[in-house]
């Protein structure tokens, strides 16, 4: 089977509330979606979010590369059957393959932009085969159980949000921090307010040096905080290493683990104890699978992520991925919908639930129905793949 044609709908879906952290602002998804058409007319949703301190991607490069690399790339694409009760890299790793590898020169790294069109692509193929993405990555459980997040903000804002999840039943909370004294006190405060029966985490998106990071960990460890993710920027793989060494608590790799050489790389140096494995940041369905595999064969535990302001798309994707990595990843985020997005874009809430509990999808494809003119309604661009005009909503 052939693709034949598709679109582009650049998203801009207002959140309920704003959402911060040490790197980056944000009141609303920037996400983008792909739409893929194939030759019977069986159609197919991927999305992406670019995240330029990340992988170097604008929304605006991301969707030039996937309309003048990518797209003409999969035309050329003839894909057979899919086949279940095999190894699930063995039916993803061609479908990644048949598109281009081109970064450049190290400073952009298209994995948004992969991941709308892989993960496009395979919605098209299973949906053409009324196969669900479970029939391959067949669950090991029968729901999936979502951390809470905690903004950047003030400590009374932060024990507010704190005591909101206490309610809900949220085991599982990560605090977004910076290296601020500040900081140490609004943690300090979440503590005091949920108790010592829920698991906290802290990530800091790059904040620290190595000694700010170091003496952070000493004073996080009397909160019992179970990970510290992305405490210093991107690089310096020698800090990385001195500070897992020294860190009074584990250490995730997040803005750090971006490609499989990033992975490969971490584990050589000994620089983390965590991935931070996200779907979109990691290039697609078949990288994230290739990640993690290589950080269980080396003994690094796991967290799946997400990127802040994905719609119910990316939710169902990492609803499925999370059911087939359970038993490996520790903690798993996402399936915000509602929860974040003024309107979430399927007919289908994929929000989690009390306890941040939620079930698996079983429909075909990703589970989701993808509501056109909602997509049309938050688009402030629509890009036609496979034609040469664009047009706008």
């Amino acid at each position: 089977m052939k693709i034949t044609g598709g679109k582009i709908y650049v998203l801009r879906i207002p959140f309920v509330e704003a959402f911060a952290h040490s790197a980056k602002d944000r009141a609303f998804s920037d996400s983008f979606v792909v739409k893929l058409v194939a030759e019977d007319g069986t159609v197919g949703y991927g999305e992406g979010l670019a995240r330029p301190y990340v992988t170097g991607e604008t929304v605006e490069t991301s969707v030039e590369h996937i309309k003048t690399q990518l797209f003409p790339a999969l035309e050329k694409c003839e894909h057979a059957e899919i086949e279940t009760g095999i190894e699930p890299l063995d039916v993803f790793q061609p479908l990644a393959e048949c598109l281009p590898i081109q970064n450049s020169a190290g400073e952009i790294i298209w994995n948004a932009a992969r991941a709308a069109v892989e993960t496009a692509l395979i919605d098209c193929l299973f949906r053409h085969q009324k196969l669900s993405l479970g029939d391959v990555l067949q669950p090991k459980k029968d729901f999936v159980t979502y951390s809470g997040v905690i903004t950047s903000g003030s400590i009374e804002t932060a024990v507010q949000h704190a005591r909101r999840f206490k309610l809900f039943n949220i085991k599982q909370i990560k605090i977004k921090i910076g290296n601020s004294a500040e900081d140490f006190y609004r943690v300090a405060a979440i503590r005091a307010s949920v108790g010592k029966g829920v698991s906290l985490r802290v990530d800091a998106n790059g904040a620290f040096d190595l000694p700010g990071a170091i003496e952070m960990s000493e004073k996080l460890v009397e909160l019992g905080i179970d990970s510290f993710e992305q405490p210093m920027p991107r690089g310096n793989l020698h800090d990385w290493a001195k500070l897992k060494k020294h860190a009074a608590i584990p250490i995730m790799a997040d803005e750090s683990l971006v490609t499989f050489e990033d992975a490969r790389d971490l584990i050589e140096n000994k620089a983390c104890d965590f991935f931070n494995l996200r779907v979109s940041k990691c290039g697609g369905i078949a990288n994230t699978l290739k990640i993690a595999r290589l950080g269980e064969e080396n003994g690094i535990r796991m967290q799946l992520g997400c990127q802040v302001g994905e719609t119910a798309i990316l939710s169902a994707i990492g609803r499925h991925v999370a059911a087939y990595l359970t038993e490996k990843a520790e903690f798993v985020e996402g399936s915000y919908g509602n929860l974040l997005l003024a309107e979430d874009i399927s007919r289908n809430a994929v929000n989690f639930g009390h306890g941040g509990r939620a079930p698996l999808l079983r429909g075909t494809g990703f589970g989701v129905e993808v509501r056109e003119e909602i997509l049309e309604k938050f688009a402030h661009r629509i890009i036609d793949l496979g034609k040469e005009n664009a047009f706008y909503a």
